[in-house]
């Protein structure tokens, strides 16, 4: 249904419709014939040498599988030859036919990848390897083991494409013959086809096969929503017979008129593009009014601009309705003039023009560089082709900042949105993103440093926020800064799999990075406790290595960084890894230094200002944190809380919270203090009272700058009638003293009955 033109279904007559080239895929049953002469007979534009490896491959699977059968009872040979001839069809080259023939060899059949590099070669074992899911290997859960499948697949066709022009024919044949398998898998390998393999199929063009997979996942998703849409489909053809053939007629005389050759042929929605459109609307089936529209095929390029004013002649066009993926062509490479247009009777149809080359893109994409090229012989199979050639970089780079499978997958779910905005640079650059992208995506579309250190953005030259979502059309200009760094709070908004990546790489790098300078200084601190210094860390110093290694075998870590990295996060107890070290420095020969012992035992005197402890200054980022409960500032008396894998907490020594966790975790206690200059704002929160009237925040706000703070938020109570009303501010203030000066001046404003700082 998907890929069958309306008007080869049902209305137009045999000599109306187009004799145009394209990858129709047989889908009878001979096409699946368990006979190599089946396929055979599909391979006639290659080389009698390569047909002869072909067959090899052939002889190869079918004694691999033999006794192996499919749920429906069919000798297995049967799906990797109806595979290859899916394969053939896109006119694929012999490499690729062969491991489709053996795509389920290694994973299946035991065959190893050292025996298939032997007999066919290393570059149709690397197929055949990104074609293998990593079954055999144990993993937590089955979600965990498929994400890195994917994650394995979708790398080896950023590497070589026609991975997964194979793995789509694979998972075609599949859809196509499921009738045999258990419902419950059935509408798991339909939501993964229609989640993953169908998406991909669209962001590399192959359209057709996107219809396909999209209308066989819906059947056996939804059966009994796809049988009533189905047959609503069927009946409405009938309804509008007159209306379509007249349209047809209109067109045909209209072109003839002008003397311009086109091939005109209908084209009907796919019932799953019906009932996604009436879900996203929340239409009914006969408010749908584009179910069938006409596709305008025309020889040359600028004959595209003509059929449209002939088009827009004959028909008056709807305003807003014209779309021109001709000048600016979609991300995976698609181009067609859209327009609609008021028929006779009223109803909107919609036209799409375009060459015969768009048409074959159109169709198959990607494919079509193997099935139109001019000379099939030439060029590696494996090329970088344009179609989508940006989205399969876009992989390994994300690949690069993520090592976990299910974020990866994550991310490469949201890069297979079709749908898509078009902006451009400064300098008139074309860039295509998803819909709903932001400023900070188009950052790191441009480039990950561009992103990494933007600090504003521009649209149409008017300064806009960060998150402001973009428009096609829009100019946008991003401002950096040398010192600027990715904000965790832009996670909430981005859009793009490739900024969202960039992004959790950047801050967990900068994590362990803060984690592994704090878990140094905490360490080197129980070391003084124990009269000793912390081990040289230059790797000439062979002595210092031992110990090292010997400290983090003992620990479980795999070096030096990680051991102090775990201490800084909280993983590991500083005193205890500091009794270790020493333990193991005594076995040495080193003794404790009598002027360490009596500094780390005047830093450990709680009365008295750390010689080595930690010092807070507000640039230590993640792996130390400011209490939320208490909010501390510098001149409050503070103490650091070393949590589980969280990095520092700091509370005031007077904080209740603070209190029960010391009572929980003594161990986990350790002194900390201010530096003597921060280098920026602290928060904290006060509670006014005033007098509920005219002006009243105004005046607030206008005493709060006259101290020289920031308000970072306000809340009020919901007594909005009542003569007295409190307000909860937010303030950014440098320590206690400029608090106090905040606080004497709201004191002075007429409306302020009271203000004071929040305890918890």
């Amino acid at each position: 249904m998907g890929i069958r033109s309306f008007a080869a279904e049902l209305l137009l007559p045999a000599a109306l419709q187009p004799r145009l080239r394209s990858a129709v895929v047989d889908t009878s049953p001979k096409a699946e014939a368990a006979s190599f002469a089946a396929l055979s007979d599909k391979l006639s534009y290659l080389s009698k040498a390569e047909i002869k490896q072909i067959r090899e491959a052939y002889k190869f699977a079918d004694e691999a599988h033999l006794g192996q059968f499919r749920a429906s009872g069919e000798p297995y040979i049967t799906h990797p030859i109806a595979v290859a001839g899916l394969v053939a069809d896109w006119r694929l080259d012999a490499q690729a036919v062969m491991a489709a023939l053996m795509h389920d060899a290694m994973e299946d059949c035991g065959v190893t990848k050292v025996e298939l590099i032997e007999r066919f070669g290393a570059p149709t074992a690397e197929l055949v390897d990104g074609l293998t899911k990593l079954d055999k290997l144990q993993f937590p859960n089955r979600e965990e083991g498929q994400a890195e499948s994917f994650r394995k697949m979708l790398l080896a066709m950023a590497r070589d494409v026609r991975v997964i022009l194979v793995k789509l024919a694979d998972r075609l044949h599949n859809m196509r013959t499921m009738a045999a398998m258990q419902p419950a898998k059935r509408k798991r390998i339909a939501r993964e086809t229609l989640d993953i393999y169908a998406p991909i199929a669209h962001r590399l063009g192959l359209n057709q096969i996107y219809r396909e997979l999209q209308e066989l996942s819906f059947a056996h998703l939804f059966p009994w929503r796809h049988g009533a849409l189905d047959k609503a489909v069927k009946r409405s053809r009938g309804y509008r017979r007159d209306i379509v053939e007249r349209v047809h007629h209109d067109v045909e005389k209209a072109f003839a008129a002008a003397k311009q050759k086109s091939l005109v042929s209908g084209r009907e929605k796919t019932v799953y593009s019906i009932y996604r459109k009436m879900r996203e609307k929340h239409t009914s089936f006969a408010q749908v009014n584009d179910i069938f529209g006409f596709r305008i095929v025309v020889a040359t390029l600028p004959d595209c601009y003509l059929a449209l004013g002939v088009l827009h002649q004959l028909y008056k066009p709807v305003p807003g309705r014209f779309k021109d993926y001709v000048a600016i062509p979609k991300p995976n490479g698609y181009q067609s003039l859209h327009t609609t247009l008021v028929s006779p009777l009223g109803t909107a149809v919609e036209f799409q023009i375009r060459t015969e080359q768009m048409h074959a893109v159109a169709e198959s994409g990607i494919a079509a560089h193997w099935l139109y090229k001019n000379d099939r012989r030439s060029g590696g199979a494996g090329d970088a082709h344009p179609l989508g050639a940006m989205w399969l970089q876009s992989l390994l780079d994300i690949q690069d900042e993520t090592r976990d499978a299910a974020e990866f997958l994550e991310h490469v779910k949201i890069d297979l949105v079709p749908e898509a905005v078009y902006v451009f640079t400064p300098m008139s650059k074309i860039m295509a993103l998803p819909r709903g992208a932001t400023a900070v995506d188009f950052a790191y579309a441009i480039h990950s440093d561009v992103g990494d250190h933007c600090v504003a953005a521009k649209v149409n030259s008017e300064p806009v926020a960060l998150r402001t979502e973009l428009k096609s059309g829009d100019v946008v200009e991003i401002v950096t800064a040398p010192g600027a760094r990715p904000n965790p709070a832009w996670l909430n908004f981005v859009r793009t799999g490739r900024a969202r990546s960039k992004i959790r790489h950047f801050l967990k790098t900068m994590e362990q990075e803060e984690s592994r300078s704090l878990g140094e200084k905490l360490l080197q601190q129980a070391l003084r406790a124990e009269g000793l210094t912390l081990p040289s860390t230059d790797p000439t110093d062979t002595e210092a290595n031992a110990l090292w290694q010997q400290l983090t075998r003992w620990s479980g870590n795999r070096g030096r960084g990680e051991l102090l990295t775990d201490i800084g996060l909280g993983r590991k107890i500083a005193t205890i890894v500091a009794k270790r070290a020493a333990q193991l420095m005594a076995e040495r020969g080193t003794r404790p230094d009598a002027l360490t012992l009596t500094l780390g035992r005047y830093a450990a005197d709680d009365a008295i200002p750390s010689q080595g402890g930690v010092a807070i200054d507000g640039s230590e980022g993640a792996s130390v944190q400011l209490a939320t409960c208490c909010r501390p500032i510098p001149g409050d008396a503070i103490v650091g809380y070393l949590g589980r894998g969280e990095g520092l907490l700091v509370h005031t020594a007077d904080c209740h919270n603070g209190k029960r966790l010391k009572e929980r975790d003594p161990e986990r206690w350790m002194a900390v203090e201010w530096a003597e200059q921060p280098v920026r704002p602290f928060e904290t929160m006060i509670a006014v009272q005033v007098r509920n009237g005219k002006g009243a925040l105004a005046q607030v706000a206008a005493s709060v700058s006259a101290a020289e703070a920031d308000i970072t938020h306000i809340d009020m109570d919901n007594e909005r009638d009542a003569d007295v009303a409190e307000l909860r501010l937010s303030l950014a203030v440098r320590d206690r003293h400029h608090l106090a000066d905040v606080l004497r001046t709201l004191k002075r404003s007429p409306p302020v009955l009271r203000s004071a700082r929040v305890k918890p």
